[in-house]
């Protein structure tokens, strides 16, 4: 899943080497990596850093995934709810109505929940609709 995974996110996260602040207001850094209170990281690095710290962010999130789901998924549904809680936060994705009807296997009526998550900044977010368009594309592909 790793490799695939990493593909699908590089491709929306892109690589920003120096901090920025998202559309939701978060310090971020690389691909991705929101920069947390007291984390002791440059206003800029290089990009083995930032693939360094994509390969931790992806761990840690993996982790958060099977910890908060309790069913068996099929590769295709992980990597799409993986790529999902690596953008929105394992607390997030906690709370939301999409997990809740994964961990009942309501699988039909995910990709649905996946459209609602596409506004930061109080504005609604092309990128993001995108991207949960082809996160609830790629839950429902064909099962390997």
């Amino acid at each position: 899943m790793e490799m695939e995974l990493k593909f699908f996110l590089k491709r929306w996260e892109g690589c920003r080497l120096k901090a920025y602040r998202c559309p939701g207001g978060a310090l971020t850094i690389g691909y991705g990596h929101k920069i947390l209170p007291g984390e002791k990281i440059p206003n800029e690095i290089s990009k083995e850093e930032a693939l360094v710290l994509l390969d931790e962010d992806i761990q840690r999130t993996y982790l958060a995934l099977r910890r908060l789901v309790k069913v068996s998924l099929y590769h295709c549904q992980e990597v799409a709810l993986t790529s999902f809680i690596f953008n929105v936060g394992s607390g997030a994705f906690q709370r939301s109505v999409l997990r809740s009807k994964v961990n009942r296997e309501e699988h039909e009526e995910v990709p649905r929940e996946f459209l609602k998550w596409v506004w930061a900044g109080g504005f609604l977010q092309q990128g993001l609709l995108q991207r949960r368009w082809e996160e609830a594309a790629f839950y429902v592909r064909k099962r390997l």
